[in-house]
C-alpha cells in the first residue's frame, strides 16, 4: 500500500533501452567546454593612474609656475614690463630673478613630460578596457593642461608685475 504523500519509485527501464553511465553524460571529442563564469573584469588602476598624472599636469604644475611667475613680476624692474620694440638684452632682465625663471622652468618641463604619460597611459587604459572612463578623462584633462599653464603664468605674471611697481 502505497500512501499519496510519499513519492512513487520510477519503474524500471524497459528492455533495451540505452542506460546513462554513472558519471553522467561526456561531451564529444574536439568540443568546447561549457563557461562557468564570466571572466574577472580587469582591474582599473590603470586609468586612474592615468587620472592622476593628468591632475598632476594640468592642476598642480599650473599653481606652481603661476606662483613662480608671480614672484617673477615682482622681481623684474617696472621698467621691463612697458612695451619695447627694439628687443635688445630681453632675457637679461630676468636675471633678478633666475631661480624663480629656471624653476618655472623645470616646472613646465616635468609638466609636460607627466601630460605626455598621461595621455599615453589613458589610452592605453581605454585601448585595454583598465579604467577606459578614467582613461578618456586624463586624455582630455592632460591635453587642456598647457592652456591651464600658460594662462595661469601669463596672468599672475601681470599681477606680479603691476604688484612689483607699488
Amino acid at each position: 500500500m502505497t500512501s499519496p504523500d510519499l513519492p512513487s519509485i520510477p519503474p524500471p527501464p524497459p528492455s533495451g533501452a540505452y542506460t546513462v553511465p554513472v558519471g553522467g553524460y561526456t561531451a564529444p571529442t574536439g568540443s568546447a567546454p561549457a563557461p562557468f563564469a564570466p571572466p574577472p573584469a580587469p582591474a582599473k588602476t590603470l586609468g586612474a593612474l592615468a587620472l592622476v598624472a593628468a591632475f598632476l599636469a594640468a592642476v598642480v604644475a599650473p599653481i606652481i609656475g603661476a606662483s613662480l611667475a608671480f614672484t617673477v613680476g615682482t622681481v623684474v624692474p617696472a621698467t621691463a614690463v612697458d612695451v619695447d620694440t627694439t628687443f635688445t638684452d630681453d632675457l637679461a632682465l630676468l636675471s633678478p630673478a633666475r631661480i624663480q625663471v629656471l624653476w618655472a622652468e623645470i616646472t613646465f618641463w616635468a609638466a609636460t613630460a607627466i601630460g605626455v604619460a598621461a595621455i599615453v597611459l589613458g589610452i592605453i587604459a581605454g585601448v585595454t578596457r583598465r579604467g577606459r572612463g578614467m582613461g578618456i578623462a586624463a586624455i582630455v584633462i592632460a591635453a587642456i593642461g598647457p592652456v591651464f599653464f600658460f594662462v595661469g603664468v601669463g596672468i599672475l605674471f601681470g599681477i606680479g608685475a603691476a604688484v612689483g611697481t607699488l
